[in-house]
């Protein structure tokens, strides 16, 4: 952490403050500091090595509000990933863990922020901020709400039902299988939500191993069979069968409906 502070660091800390900018790039400070491209770089890696300002990127970097006193400065989520996300024209939304917490489903909090985006996959970090970014298809985003910060700052999350879907769809990644089911289970129990809202969801963004096990799920929970029939509807003809818990060998008895292997409770 660099404490101390030179002429050029409260200097470039006096200029975003009195503009009010939240965001510097290579070249912004050449002319109204009156320095070389070298010495703005330069600045910039001071200042980023010793925590006083994040990195988003080579030649975008982030800065306080206010200088922290006595200690290092990091932007919280929603200034990390909205920065990152709008540099790179994309869109985003938090999912997996950090909405298992949002949502009550786990007590468990992330060390870091998972994201599904159209721009980028894998690891980032930016001041204090580990992101986990998973690039997928632009229709793959949806199904979403955005919260605001105290700043003002909006964050999209995916929503409590995509979240429930996501769950079963994407569980080698979140290593949310069987918890899910209990989850997703317990949500139609107690009315958060709808039957009709986890089939919508399951077929515009499950692929078939979903559709079935959410399938079986539903039909367990006595759901309306129309509402079934829209799910067994999209399923191909196959002989085929999948596990119920993925990560459990493949014995048990066979749903023949859905082709799933009962290998655990239900």
């Amino acid at each position: 952490m660099k404490r101390r502070l030179g002429n050029l660091e409260r200097q470039l800390f006096a200029y975003a403050q009195l503009r009010k900018i939240r965001e510097l790039r290579t070249g912004d400070l050449t002319k109204p500091l009156g320095i070389t491209p070298k010495q703005e770089r330069e600045l910039y890696d001071r200042l980023a090595r010793g925590g006083l300002i994040a990195q988003v990127r080579r030649g975008l970097y982030l800065v306080p509000r206010e200088l922290p006193l006595g200690g290092a400065w990091t932007p919280d989520e929603a200034l990390a990933l909205n920065t990152l996300m709008a540099d790179r024209g994309g869109r985003y939304q938090i999912c997996g863990p950090n909405t298992f917490n949002r949502y009550g489903f786990s007590d468990q909090v992330p060390n870091r922020v998972y994201a599904y985006n159209n721009r980028l996959s894998g690891e980032r970090t930016i001041g204090a901020i580990a992101l986990k970014l998973i690039k997928v298809a632009d229709d793959r985003l949806g199904d979403t709400e955005d919260s605001t910060t105290r700043d003002g700052l909006v964050v999209t999350y995916s929503s409590r039902v995509r979240t429930l879907v996501d769950a079963v769809y994407d569980w080698a990644r979140f290593n949310s299988l069987p918890r899910g089911y209990s989850w997703i289970a317990r949500e139609l129990a107690e009315g958060r939500v709808k039957p009709a809202a986890i089939v919508a969801a399951t077929l515009r963004y499950g692929d078939l191993g979903t559709i079935r096990r959410i399938g079986a799920l539903l039909a367990s929970r006595g759901v309306n069979v129309a509402l079934l029939r829209k799910l067994k509807g999209a399923l191909p003809e196959s002989t085929g069968t999948i596990p119920w818990i993925p990560t459990k060998p493949k014995r048990g008895t066979l749903d023949r409906r859905w082709g799933v292997v009962m290998n655990g409770e239900i």
